[in-house]
């Protein structure tokens, strides 16, 4: 049976490989998600439902959400902000896929909101 832990760690071995050859790149594992810094920043960080939570710009929240995301939560239903958003484990499912999130993460530049 596979449980929450086990997803996040799958998906975190998934987002090292994209991250193999890159520089600075640092893990921080707060709030029962696994987090990857790149140059200092966080890009992405992999949730325990298998889910990916995306550092966006701001202003590519709309285009970003008709790709497939949805508007990241915190506790209680709080929404996070347009600088943020989660990837559902289906949307992810494929290499090139998750690629393509995680170069979203690195590429923000304003998903401090």
């Amino acid at each position: 049976m596979t449980g929450p832990a086990d997803l996040r760690d799958a998906l975190s071995h998934r987002i090292r490989d994209v991250l193999a050859s890159r520089p600075n790149v640092r893990e921080v594992r707060m709030f029962g998600v696994q987090s990857f810094m790149v140059d200092g920043r966080l890009a992405v960080a992999a949730d325990r439902d298998g889910g990916l939570l995306v550092r966006t710009d701001p202003a590519d929240h709309d285009d970003l959400l008709r790709r497939g995301a949805l508007p990241a939560q915190m506790g209680g239903d709080r929404p996070m902000g347009r600088g943020w958003l989660t990837v559902p484990s289906a949307r992810i499912s494929d290499e090139a896929d998750l690629a393509f999130w995680v170069q979203v993460g690195i590429d923000s530049r304003g998903g401090q909101g």
